[in-house]
């Protein structure tokens, strides 16, 4: 499991790297490379702790995102969440590097990096917590699947998502992007169609998840939605 974790990962940010200085035409990019090296990092170091600490939830995370016998509706946004993650990548090269639009002073970039940190840090409190967060949308009754309350879960019902999007609005800022800003939002509206897809089988699969949606009321940010 070590080895597949460290070919995966480095296999994804070779991709991210490739759309990224492929698209921005140049590898003179110094954001671009603190992002990957950090992240290659903390990707490695996080994923090794979680192969210690929680076998059967790195083994969900590593397994291939799309399933034979999972619902349409999700396969076609979970297909939507990557084109619109990687078309957040595009956007910013082609913004920061390959034509200039936007100006991003200094002190942002440094906010984009501690965004960028922060997000990573709560996905994998995220993970952390919920030994059941699956890629895929699915109750995992052969592992005994339960509500989760803890940890970022106290916050949103679907803290994974939020920590994603504060990750996309990090790498934007990071690397010098005002429209990978708008990029994101993109993302956070089919980030906010699966959340639907996912509540209703939640709903139906776990008899405390109607409990917990009135306890915690945000989905994913807190105090808006």
């Amino acid at each position: 499991m070590r080895i597949q974790l460290i070919v995966q990962t480095l296999v994804c940010y070779g991709i991210v790297g490739l759309v990224l200085f492929g698209v921005a035409g140049t590898t003179h990019w110094p954001g671009a490379w603190i992002f990957l090296i950090e992240m290659l990092a903390v990707s490695l170091c996080g994923g090794l702790w979680l192969v210690e600490h929680d076998r059967a939830l790195m083994a969900e995370r590593l397994a291939p995102p799309i399933h034979k016998d999972q619902p349409a509706a999700d396969k076609a946004l979970l297909l939507a969440v990557i084109v619109a993650s990687f078309g957040t990548l595009v956007v910013v090269a082609l913004d920061a590097k390959r034509f200039g639009w936007s100006s991003v002073p200094l002190p942002i970039e440094v906010a984009g990096e501690i965004i960028l940190l922060l997000g990573t840090w709560f996905s994998f409190r995220t993970l952390a917590a919920n030994s059941f967060a699956s890629p895929v949308v699915k109750i995992q009754q052969e592992r005994g699947q339960t509500v989760i309350r803890t940890g970022p879960y106290h916050y949103v019902r679907h803290p994974l998502y939020a920590g994603a999007l504060a990750f996309f609005v990090g790498i934007s800022l990071l690397l010098s992007s005002w429209w990978g800003l708008v990029a994101v939002l993109v993302l956070a509206v089919v980030l906010g169609l699966r959340i639907g897809v996912e509540e209703k089988a939640l709903r139906a699969g776990l008899r405390d998840y109607d409990d917990y949606a009135k306890d915690v009321r945000y989905r994913l940010i807190p105090f808006i939605w």
